[in-house]
Protein backbone atom coordinates (compact mmCIF):
# COMPACT_ATOMS: atom_id res chain seq x y z
CA UNK A 1 0.00 0.00 0.00
CA UNK A 2 2.71 2.43 0.79
CA UNK A 3 4.27 1.80 -3.07
CA UNK A 4 1.18 2.74 -4.09
CA UNK A 5 -0.01 5.63 -1.97
CA UNK A 6 3.35 7.38 -2.18
CA UNK A 7 5.74 5.57 -4.09
CA UNK A 8 7.94 6.33 -5.42
CA UNK A 9 9.80 5.62 -1.68
CA UNK A 10 12.65 4.24 -0.13
CA UNK A 11 12.60 1.46 1.94
CA UNK A 12 13.44 3.42 4.66
CA UNK A 13 10.87 6.11 4.73
CA UNK A 14 8.74 2.57 4.55
CA UNK A 15 10.48 1.34 7.23
CA UNK A 16 9.62 4.39 9.46
CA UNK A 17 5.71 4.47 8.62
CA UNK A 18 5.64 0.90 9.30
CA UNK A 19 7.65 0.81 12.32
CA UNK A 20 9.70 -2.10 11.37
CA UNK A 21 13.55 -2.25 9.98
CA UNK A 22 14.92 -1.24 6.99
CA UNK A 23 16.68 -4.90 6.59
CA UNK A 24 13.59 -5.96 7.04
CA UNK A 25 11.03 -3.87 4.34
CA UNK A 26 13.86 -4.55 1.60
CA UNK A 27 13.92 -8.43 1.88
CA UNK A 28 9.75 -7.54 1.09
CA UNK A 29 10.81 -5.11 -1.76
CA UNK A 30 13.06 -8.31 -3.35
CA UNK A 31 10.28 -10.37 -3.46
CA UNK A 32 7.74 -7.56 -4.90
CA UNK A 33 10.34 -7.11 -7.46
CA UNK A 34 10.92 -10.73 -8.80
CA UNK A 35 7.34 -11.45 -8.70
CA UNK A 36 7.44 -8.44 -10.84
CA UNK A 37 4.97 -5.81 -8.57
CA UNK A 38 7.40 -3.63 -7.53
CA UNK A 39 11.00 -1.64 -9.25
CA UNK A 40 13.55 0.18 -7.84
CA UNK A 41 15.28 3.33 -9.33
CA UNK A 42 18.07 5.88 -8.58
CA UNK A 43 17.27 8.54 -6.51
CA UNK A 44 17.32 11.87 -8.63
CA UNK A 45 20.36 14.48 -7.68
CA UNK A 46 17.95 16.91 -6.16
CA UNK A 47 16.26 13.97 -3.53
CA UNK A 48 19.45 13.32 -2.31
CA UNK A 49 20.05 14.44 1.32
CA UNK A 50 23.27 14.03 3.22
CA UNK A 51 26.30 11.88 2.86
CA UNK A 52 26.88 8.38 0.82
CA UNK A 53 24.96 6.68 -1.66
CA UNK A 54 21.40 7.97 -2.60
CA UNK A 55 19.39 5.66 -1.42
CA UNK A 56 17.18 3.59 -3.90
CA UNK A 57 13.43 4.50 -4.36
CA UNK A 58 10.41 1.92 -5.23
CA UNK A 59 7.27 1.94 -6.71
CA UNK A 60 4.68 -0.30 -7.69
CA UNK A 61 4.65 -1.71 -11.62
CA UNK A 62 1.90 -2.19 -13.66
CA UNK A 63 1.81 -6.01 -13.43
CA UNK A 64 1.55 -4.92 -9.43
CA UNK A 65 -1.14 -2.69 -10.00
CA UNK A 66 -3.09 -5.24 -11.88
CA UNK A 67 -3.33 -7.32 -9.02
CA UNK A 68 -5.20 -5.20 -6.88
CA UNK A 69 -8.97 -4.96 -6.57
CA UNK A 70 -11.07 -3.57 -9.68
CA UNK A 71 -14.54 -2.58 -10.06
CA UNK A 72 -14.36 -3.22 -13.67
CA UNK A 73 -17.24 -5.70 -13.64
CA UNK A 74 -19.54 -3.13 -11.33
CA UNK A 75 -19.28 -1.05 -13.88
CA UNK A 76 -19.69 -3.42 -16.84
CA UNK A 77 -22.71 -4.82 -15.12
CA UNK A 78 -24.51 -1.03 -14.46
CA UNK A 79 -23.45 0.00 -18.23
CA UNK A 80 -25.41 -3.43 -19.33
CA UNK A 81 -28.64 -2.68 -17.06
CA UNK A 82 -28.41 1.40 -18.46
CA UNK A 83 -28.45 -0.74 -21.84
CA UNK A 84 -31.36 -2.76 -21.42
CA UNK A 85 -33.34 0.20 -19.57
CA UNK A 86 -32.71 2.24 -23.07
CA UNK A 87 -32.58 -0.61 -25.62
CA UNK A 88 -34.38 -3.38 -24.12
CA UNK A 89 -33.67 -7.48 -24.40
CA UNK A 90 -32.55 -6.93 -27.98
CA UNK A 91 -30.11 -3.92 -27.56
CA UNK A 92 -28.19 -6.50 -24.86
CA UNK A 93 -28.43 -9.42 -27.62
CA UNK A 94 -27.28 -7.22 -30.31
CA UNK A 95 -24.26 -6.19 -28.06
CA UNK A 96 -23.67 -9.62 -27.23
CA UNK A 97 -23.56 -11.31 -30.43
CA UNK A 98 -21.33 -8.07 -32.02
CA UNK A 99 -18.85 -8.68 -29.06
CA UNK A 100 -18.39 -12.36 -29.89
CA UNK A 101 -18.03 -11.44 -33.44
CA UNK A 102 -15.66 -9.33 -32.99
CA UNK A 103 -13.14 -11.70 -30.91
CA UNK A 104 -13.66 -14.42 -33.75
CA UNK A 105 -13.38 -12.31 -36.84
CA UNK A 106 -10.07 -13.36 -38.44
CA UNK A 107 -11.59 -17.20 -37.97
CA UNK A 108 -12.07 -18.56 -40.84
CA UNK A 109 -15.05 -21.08 -40.75
CA UNK A 110 -15.21 -24.75 -41.61
CA UNK A 111 -16.58 -24.10 -45.23
CA UNK A 112 -13.59 -26.95 -45.80
CA UNK A 113 -16.02 -29.21 -43.79
CA UNK A 114 -12.83 -29.68 -41.43
CA UNK A 115 -14.80 -28.93 -38.64
CA UNK A 116 -12.02 -30.03 -36.09
CA UNK A 117 -9.38 -27.40 -37.53
CA UNK A 118 -12.01 -24.90 -37.48
CA UNK A 119 -12.74 -25.70 -33.85
CA UNK A 120 -8.99 -25.31 -33.13
CA UNK A 121 -8.76 -21.59 -34.86
CA UNK A 122 -11.76 -20.77 -32.63
CA UNK A 123 -10.11 -21.82 -29.73
CA UNK A 124 -7.28 -20.09 -30.48
CA UNK A 125 -9.00 -15.98 -30.93
CA UNK A 126 -10.65 -16.92 -27.71
CA UNK A 127 -7.40 -17.74 -25.57
CA UNK A 128 -6.03 -14.49 -27.18
CA UNK A 129 -8.83 -12.80 -26.05
CA UNK A 130 -8.20 -14.00 -22.44
CA UNK A 131 -10.66 -17.06 -22.65
CA UNK A 132 -7.29 -19.52 -22.42
CA UNK A 133 -8.94 -22.10 -24.44
CA UNK A 134 -8.67 -25.67 -25.73
CA UNK A 135 -9.75 -28.34 -28.22
CA UNK A 136 -10.26 -32.21 -26.96
CA UNK A 137 -12.13 -35.38 -28.97
CA UNK A 138 -15.68 -35.78 -27.24
CA UNK A 139 -15.39 -38.40 -24.99
CA UNK A 140 -17.98 -41.65 -25.27
CA UNK A 141 -19.35 -42.95 -28.95
CA UNK A 142 -20.87 -40.22 -30.07
CA UNK A 143 -17.64 -38.56 -30.73
CA UNK A 144 -16.96 -34.98 -31.98
CA UNK A 145 -14.86 -32.35 -30.50
CA UNK A 146 -15.05 -30.23 -27.10
CA UNK A 147 -14.04 -26.62 -26.86
CA UNK A 148 -13.61 -26.04 -23.60
CA UNK A 149 -12.70 -22.47 -21.64
CA UNK A 150 -10.98 -22.45 -19.29
CA UNK A 151 -11.02 -18.89 -17.64
CA UNK A 152 -13.84 -16.66 -18.48
CA UNK A 153 -13.60 -13.15 -18.30
CA UNK A 154 -16.81 -11.68 -18.19
CA UNK A 155 -17.81 -14.61 -16.05
CA UNK A 156 -19.43 -12.36 -13.94
CA UNK A 157 -21.03 -10.00 -16.05
CA UNK A 158 -22.78 -13.33 -17.55
CA UNK A 159 -24.38 -14.23 -14.08
CA UNK A 160 -26.73 -11.54 -15.05
CA UNK A 161 -26.75 -11.28 -18.47
CA UNK A 162 -27.10 -15.06 -20.69
CA UNK A 163 -27.39 -13.55 -23.88
CA UNK A 164 -23.21 -13.17 -23.69
CA UNK A 165 -22.96 -17.52 -23.17
CA UNK A 166 -25.81 -17.30 -26.10
CA UNK A 167 -24.09 -15.21 -28.38
CA UNK A 168 -21.21 -17.00 -28.24
CA UNK A 169 -23.16 -20.65 -29.12
CA UNK A 170 -25.19 -18.79 -31.78
CA UNK A 171 -21.29 -17.91 -33.38
CA UNK A 172 -19.66 -21.38 -32.58
CA UNK A 173 -22.31 -23.08 -34.94
CA UNK A 174 -22.11 -20.83 -37.73
CA UNK A 175 -18.52 -20.86 -37.66
CA UNK A 176 -18.26 -24.69 -37.36
CA UNK A 177 -21.47 -25.35 -39.92
CA UNK A 178 -22.90 -27.77 -37.03
CA UNK A 179 -25.30 -27.71 -34.72
CA UNK A 180 -23.11 -27.09 -31.07
CA UNK A 181 -24.06 -27.86 -27.43
CA UNK A 182 -23.17 -26.37 -24.19
CA UNK A 183 -22.46 -29.02 -21.81
CA UNK A 184 -20.77 -27.00 -18.55
CA UNK A 185 -20.62 -23.43 -17.75
CA UNK A 186 -18.41 -21.14 -15.29
CA UNK A 187 -21.29 -19.19 -14.54
CA UNK A 188 -23.31 -23.01 -13.34
CA UNK A 189 -19.89 -23.50 -11.22
CA UNK A 190 -18.28 -25.88 -13.35
CA UNK A 191 -14.66 -25.41 -14.13
CA UNK A 192 -14.91 -24.85 -17.56
CA UNK A 193 -17.51 -23.55 -20.49
CA UNK A 194 -17.77 -26.71 -22.81
CA UNK A 195 -19.37 -27.10 -25.63
CA UNK A 196 -19.56 -29.93 -27.56
CA UNK A 197 -19.62 -30.10 -31.39
CA UNK A 198 -20.28 -33.25 -33.54
CA UNK A 199 -18.33 -34.04 -36.15
CA UNK A 200 -19.54 -35.75 -39.39
CA UNK A 201 -17.53 -38.69 -40.39
CA UNK A 202 -18.12 -40.35 -43.79
CA UNK A 203 -18.79 -44.39 -43.18
CA UNK A 204 -17.57 -46.49 -45.75
CA UNK A 205 -20.53 -48.47 -47.49
CA UNK A 206 -21.01 -51.99 -46.40
CA UNK A 207 -21.57 -54.91 -49.83
CA UNK A 208 -23.97 -56.55 -48.31
CA UNK A 209 -24.71 -58.78 -51.54
CA UNK A 210 -22.26 -59.95 -54.28
CA UNK A 211 -22.52 -58.40 -57.47
CA UNK A 212 -24.85 -60.17 -60.22
CA UNK A 213 -21.72 -61.67 -62.56
CA UNK A 214 -20.09 -62.65 -59.50
CA UNK A 215 -22.96 -64.44 -58.18
CA UNK A 216 -23.83 -65.87 -61.55
CA UNK A 217 -20.19 -67.41 -61.62
CA UNK A 218 -20.82 -69.02 -58.17
CA UNK A 219 -23.87 -70.54 -59.32
CA UNK A 220 -21.89 -72.04 -62.97
CA UNK A 221 -18.81 -73.24 -60.59
CA UNK A 222 -21.63 -74.91 -58.11
CA UNK A 223 -23.99 -76.94 -61.08
CA UNK A 224 -20.35 -78.10 -62.74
Amino acid sequence: MQLLVEGPITAGQIGERLGISAAGVRRHLDALIDAGDAESNAAAAWQHNGRGRPAKRYRITAAGRAKLDHTYDDLAVAAMRQLREIGGDDAIRTFARRRIDTILSGVDDAGDGDVEAAADRVATALTSAGYATTTAPAPGPIGGVQICQHHCPVSHVAEEFPELCDAEREAFAELLGTHVQRLATIVNGDCACTTHVPVSLEQPTLRLSAPAEESTTIKQGAST
